[in-house]
């Protein structure tokens, strides 16, 4: 008897006029989420009939996963959510750092009041995740938090960029393998982010995004996963 991916299983219908981009839209999401880990297999007429429609489409979607690095694909073995090693991981990130850095020294002059107040906004749901210990809601809040600090910076193809970096380390979901005393940690920084963001002080803003930067590197090194 034939078990159901654990992926398929996760899986929303796609909402929209247009099924190949919700085909596409809804796999991404699944992938960035963690309801497809590292390594879980994407079966691909599982995954057709999941959704309602032909295989060619998601053929297409995870076409389109492999280009981005999310999603590998092997002669004999069909697709998978990829893989990072620890070096991998760890290489993302400061990559990651470097960009944010950039944007964050450009957004601070740029910042508007309402800026100020999503960023404001985001805090506040990446606190209630917090309290209430939903790891997973930490991570999708701790992304919308540094995005919303890095938006005024007006540089998409530097945000692209970010993202892409972003995009790749998602499906690991490092903050499962934290501590709650380090994200307790990491939610200061956040909070000291916030305020040098709001004075429109890059310098400070920077600062300490890189001291924030150095504990997340921390926080991946201790993360499970195998060298090679």
């Amino acid at each position: 008897m034939r078990h159901p991916s654990p992926l398929v299983a996760r899986l929303r219908a796609p909402v929209g006029d247009h099924p190949a981009r919700g085909v596409l839209a809804e796999l991404r999401r699944a992938v960035l989420s963690g309801d497809a880990p590292p390594g879980c297999a994407i079966p691909l007429r599982e995954v057709a009939e999941a959704f309602g429609v032909s295989p060619i489409p998601v053929r297409e979607a995870l076409q389109v996963l492999v280009g981005e690095g999310l999603v590998v694909h092997r002669a004999h073995a069909g697709y998978a959510v990829a893989r990072l090693s620890r070096g991998e991981l760890a290489e993302l990130y400061v990559v990651r750092g470097a960009l944010e850095e950039a944007a964050l020294r450009a957004a601070a002059p740029r910042a508007g009041d309402d800026d100020v107040q999503v960023a404001r906004e985001a805090l506040g749901s990446l606190r209630e995740c917090l309290s209430s210990g939903d790891v997973r809601g930490y991570h999708e809040h701790s992304r919308a938090f540094h995005v919303a600090l890095m938006a005024p910076a007006g540089m998409p193809r530097l945000l692209g960029m970010v993202a892409q970096a972003w995009n790749l380390t998602e499906a690991v979901q490092p903050m499962r393998w934290s501590t709650w005393q380090a994200r307790e940690r990491l939610h200061t920084e956040h909070t000291e982010m916030l305020e040098a963001f709001a004075r429109r002080d890059a310098d400070a803003l920077v600062a300490v995004a890189r001291a924030h930067q150095q504990r997340l590197e921390d926080v991946v090194a201790d993360v499970p996963l195998e060298d090679r």
